[in-house]
């Protein structure tokens, strides 16, 4: 699947956004090593602390169904500008992506932009500072 592809597959996550308070929606697509994409969508809550990202949503949706290998997620929001992940949706996937992994971002022209790990969570922490 080409990053064209994946961002309309996060066009099309965006429509099962629940977002009644903050009113900005958002979708993901997360795009599996073997091929497969699950969609995510940012979830509010009356209790804001509550409320789920796009980008966090796709991946416990992933997680959830056995899937651990991920090659690139799509994310788009309702902004001119590109809508990166925050710092919380940041550090969930530096938890379950490699390297190589791609953050392609859509801005409301569907222009694209890609980014690395290392470039949006550099000298992150992880599971092997654990060790």
């Amino acid at each position: 699947m080409n990053h064209k592809e994946l961002a309309l597959k996060a066009r099309e996550a965006q429509s099962g956004s629940y977002s009644p308070y903050s009113k900005f929606r958002v979708g993901a697509a997360l795009l599996t090593s073997d091929g497969e994409v699950v969609l995510g969508a940012n979830v509010e809550n009356a209790s804001y602390g509550l409320s789920i990202c796009a980008e966090r949503t796709a991946i416990v949706k992933a997680i959830t169904e056995g899937k651990k290998n991920f090659k690139a997620i799509a994310v788009v929001g309702d902004m001119d500008d590109f809508c990166t992940p925050c710092g919380a949706c940041r550090q969930f996937l530096a938890e379950f992506c490699r390297k190589d992994f791609e953050i392609v971002l859509i801005n409301s022209k569907d222009e694209i932009k890609i980014l690395s790990m290392d470039e949006i969570l550099p000298h992150s922490f992880g599971g092997e500072h654990l060790k």
